[in-house]
């Protein structure tokens, strides 16, 4: 019974997960660490989300320096 291999489920295998994260949950992710990276505010902005069959995402994401005054 070694030989034997776990049969494969394909529904879960189909079933993209990235649907379930809203892109404004992306952007501020993104944002957060590229401003980390940085050390200074920056913003994303996610624009044209395609998703793929499987579990991918193509999508144009732009990140700019958040303009603060007080800084």
């Amino acid at each position: 019974m070694a030989d034997e291999k776990a049969p494969i489920d394909v529904d879960k295998l189909l079933k993209n997960k990235l649907k379930s994260v809203s892109v404004g949950e992306l952007e501020s992710t993104i944002s957060n660490a590229v401003s980390e990276l940085i050390g200074e505010d920056y913003k994303c902005t996610i624009d044209d989300v395609k998703y793929t069959l499987f579990s991918g995402a193509d999508f144009h994401i732009k990140i700019e320096l958040t303009y603060n005054p007080e800084a």
